[in-house]
């Protein structure tokens, strides 16, 4: 992707001085109010767990450094890859997918709720930096990137954007990029974190043939290795089998191919930027064992059930109150009507994990204290 060939902004700006309009879309993300907050958002243990976590902060930083990796073995746009992979998850509610389930649970009725869709609204819509336009004005193509899952019904409403999933086409090579580098870090930093939490062990994790074959010849090479530094290696070692898979495979595609233009890119019904078949087999067995023994592990399914209650109650709190956000705001809406709704939806999802559980103790009082209160 070139600056020839991007479809630039719905607001015409001048082009920055001293930077691409790439970066400029880069360094937006990473100056704007949603990026901040991943800070104190879960990613799979809730934000007060424990600060040796991976929250949704640090799990972004490490996807944009492996896309950007990736991006210039792959001779791609590093600065458009980093902007779709910095902004990937900014639309999370709080408590990971947990929140999710809850406010789509909510919002049922009004379009239902998905944390790419809330990506793409904060960027173009919720920001609220300029005073030209709404939202950040980011490029097509960084837009694109970070929309990755849409319905046809929804696709219709978006245009341009919305185009690529009626027609079943790809987006940029570097969204795909972005996407594949988000499920190899999860992949890889959600083992690190059960295993230091205790919900993952050795004898689960050798389970994983893979797992066990980079384990087999890390013990061979440091026999002597205490626990934890082998976990790392064993990891590390398997990421760079990851990555290195994925830049050749992709290679080997676009040396068949040969595009010249992004959307020669965008027509095909297949993504380029790919691991290997047996690779591939491989990276969706290790997920179907953190989605067995970690995901699905009683204490996240635990905590993810407080958390729904935590959010529907929270989004019925405000829903219903009269008084919720300025009066401007809201005297002249219908409570059921949808704009209502996704007012709520934009305010319980843009908070963080530990705001979140203040405002229900705030609003329920469910703290020891209360009763004498």
């Amino acid at each position: 992707m070139s600056e020839e060939t991007c479809r630039g902004r719905e607001h015409v700006e001048a082009a920055p001085t001293f930077r691409s309009p790439f970066q400029r879309d880069r360094d937006r993300i990473v100056h704007s109010s949603a990026f901040r907050r991943l800070e104190y958002k879960t990613q799979v243990f809730v934000n007060h767990e424990g600060d040796m976590f991976r929250t949704r902060l640090t799990h972004t930083l490490e996807v944009a450094q492996i896309a950007r990796t990736v991006a210039r073995a792959l001779n791609l746009n590093e600065d458009l890859t980093e902007t779709i992979a910095l902004a990937h998850d900014l639309g999370h509610a709080p408590f990971g997918h947990a929140g999710q389930t809850a406010l789509n649970k909510c919002m049922q009725k009004f379009g239902g709720f998905e944390h790419n869709r809330q990506s793409l609204r904060i960027v173009q819509y919720l920001e609220d930096r300029y005073l030209a336009f709404r939202g950040l004005n980011l490029l097509f193509e960084s837009r694109e990137g970070i929309l990755k899952h849409c319905n046809a019904d929804q696709a219709r409403s978006l245009g341009a954007l919305g185009h690529r999933f009626i027609a079943r086409h790809q987006p940029s090579l570097e969204a795909q990029l972005a996407n594949i580098a988000d499920e190899i870090a999860y992949n890889h930093h959600d083992i690190d974190d059960g295993m230091r939490a205790n919900l993952l062990h050795i004898r689960l994790m050798l389970d994983s043939p893979l797992f066990a074959r980079f384990h087999k010849s890390t013990v061979q090479k440091w026999p002597q290795a205490p626990s934890k530094q082998l976990l790392h290696s064993v990891i590390r070692a398997m990421m760079n089998y990851f990555i290195t898979d994925l830049i050749q495979s992709t290679q080997a595609r676009l040396a068949q191919i040969v595009p010249r233009h992004p959307d020669e890119i965008r027509s095909l019904e297949e993504p380029l930027v790919d691991f290997s078949p047996q690779v591939r087999a491989e990276h969706l067995q290790l997920k179907r064992i953190l989605r067995t023994q970690l995901y699905h592990h009683d204490r996240v399914l635990e905590n993810a059930d407080r958390a729904q209650i935590v959010v529907e109650e929270l989004f019925n709190n405000f829903f219903f109150d009269p008084n919720f956000i300025e009066p401007a705001d809201t005297s002249d809406l219908d409570p059921s009507s949808g704009c209502r709704a996704q007012l709520v939806a934009d305010y319980v999802a843009g908070m963080t994990d530990r705001f979140a559980l203040s405002e229900h103790k705030r609003i329920f009082r469910t703290d020891k204290h209360a009763n004498s209160a």
